[in-house]
């Protein structure tokens, strides 16, 4: 097996895609990657607003009475919520599924830098043993979506609906945007995937997953943050 240096990084200009970016005009791998993280950035911003707004919410709702016609007088109508113990379960499923997603964006990387000294050095990289950690992300994440529809059922069986009360509203709310920006995460590594079947670059691949991991790693942290939110300040 041919061997070269590794100096070379990630992060290095010179990693480009099977080194054709300078002949087609396209922007080198640290500017790309800078790219997709600042958009990434701008796009969790609204996602962030969202739930700070969900969150203000929740904490005035629960002092807020409401008139009870039947009385003629106001009452208080915040009853906590059990949650069902399956969402601990989900919770460990996701933060291992975050784990996962960065060993994922760390083999790809190093892949691409090993990929771009071999080039520079005009010799083969070798056979490298892969480690299927996006699959299994993937299959975490969908594991974790299922929970999720496991626990919304175990709710509903324990007389907790959408529109039972306000509690029961809010943790449908906040567990349901969740589950539906996480599948946004899973359509995203999905996209990966593909992209890897149709034989793109593997500089491409690599923003892309370093764009999801990051975006992973932000769905597990706010999951721990619904969680505390409804746990302890209901």
């Amino acid at each position: 097996m041919a061997s070269f240096p590794t100096t070379a990084t990630v992060d290095d200009p010179r990693i480009s895609g099977g080194g054709d970016q300078s002949s087609s005009g396209l922007p080198d791998y640290a500017t790309r990657l800078r790219r997709a993280r600042l958009g990434l950035l701008v796009a969790l911003t609204p996602v962030i607003m969202l739930f700070v707004s969900f969150t203000s919410a929740y904490v005035v709702r629960q002092g807020l009475p409401t008139f009870d016609p039947r009385t003629n007088a106001m009452v208080h109508d915040w009853i906590p919520v059990a949650l069902p113990g399956l969402l601990l379960i989900n919770t460990g499923v996701l933060v291992l599924s975050s784990l996962f997603m960065e060993l994922a964006r760390r083999q790809i990387k190093g892949r691409a830098a090993l990929a771009a000294a071999a080039t520079a050095q005009g010799v083969s990289s070798g056979d490298q043993v892969l480690i299927p950690w996006l699959p299994i992300t993937i299959a975490l994440g969908l594991l974790f979506l299922f929970g999720q529809w496991t626990a919304w059922k175990q709710l509903a069986g324990n007389g907790f609906y959408v529109a039972t009360t306000p509690s029961s509203s809010f943790v449908y709310l906040l567990t349901g945007t969740h589950a539906i920006h996480l599948m946004g995460g899973v359509l995203a590594l999905l996209v990966a995937g593909v992209a890897s079947l149709m034989g793109r670059s593997l500089t491409t691949r690599s923003i892309v997953v370093d764009v999801t991991a990051w975006y992973w790693h932000f769905m597990a942290g706010l999951w721990i943050y619904i969680l505390c939110l409804l746990k302890f300040a209901s």
